[in-house]
């Protein structure tokens, strides 16, 4: 969010677009890479919708089309797209995988994670009393 909100204050809504455009040709590329992987690796669990591979794949094709087109006619738009993502990884590394944490890192997340909330109105907030696992 800060990301965005800094790009909006400096950039114009054009690049805006680009940067977002660009992030989610990847993140669907992604997905459909991973829907393909689970279906070679699990072919038995269950699956609400289940579509013919060719599909997916045929998607593919016009996704790395796409995506490389992109990288070839706007390289600047796309890794600053690219580091967008990668603002991602310390929140993962600070909220998800590192497991033993100290209690006032656990309240501070759990603060920031109400208000969050509070200010999206997203969902009701159980502030004070986090769970462990």
């Amino acid at each position: 969010c800060l990301a965005t909100l800094i790009i909006m204050l400096v950039g114009d809504t054009y690049t805006l677009i680009n940067y977002v455009s660009f992030i989610n040709y990847l993140c669907y590329g992604v997905t459909i890479i991973g829907l393909i992987v689970l279906r070679w690796r699990k072919p038995k669990i269950f699956r609400p919708i289940k579509v013919n591979l060719l599909i997916p794949i045929t998607y593919l094709a016009f996704w790395a089309f796409l995506l490389i087109f992109s990288l070839y006619s706007e390289p600047v738009v796309c890794g600053v797209g690219l580091i967008i993502i990668l603002t991602g990884v310390p929140v993962f590394f600070l909220g998800v995988y590192w497991r033993n944490k100290p209690k006032c890192v656990n309240r501070l997340i759990e603060s920031l994670t109400c208000w969050g909330q509070k200010l999206c109105f997203v969902v009701y907030p159980q502030c004070g009393g986090a769970e462990e696992e």
